[in-house]
């Protein structure tokens, strides 16, 4: 996978950054998965989001992750899909997966008045 990043301010000066290893999680039915993402940013609010696409499709939000609020999507429940903020980091963890969760999964970084798109193309 490979993910760029566009700024829609010209401040942007590459301080912010969304990353995703490479490759694909192969899991079976049941297994839970962890989807990695880590950042780097120089707000001291910053808000990371997570998204699945499926084939022939939008993406779709599942959740947002900031200091001090942790929200999902009504279609994507806490007690199935669950992330942490850390330090830089922002795991996805999808618990009891199901054959409906093959997809691509990506997060996106917010911070102060910035706002960042992460786009998926294939390698």
């Amino acid at each position: 996978l490979s993910f760029w990043m566009f700024c829609s301010s010209t401040e942007c000066k590459g301080e912010e950054k969304v990353t995703q290893p490479p490759g694909d999680v192969i899991l079976t039915q049941g297994q839970t998965a962890t989807l990695n993402c880590t950042f780097t940013t120089i707000s001291s609010t910053p808000y990371l989001f997570w998204y699945k696409q499926e084939v022939n499709s939008y993406p779709k939000f599942i959740l947002t992750r900031s200091l001090h609020s942790a929200d999902n999507s009504p279609e994507f429940v806490k007690d199935r899909f669950d992330a942490e903020l850390k330090d830089s980091s922002v795991p996805l963890m999808i618990q009891d997966l199901h054959v409906c969760d093959s997809a691509v999964y990506y997060c996106a970084l917010s911070s102060s008045s910035r706002f960042f798109i992460v786009k998926y193309a294939p390698c």
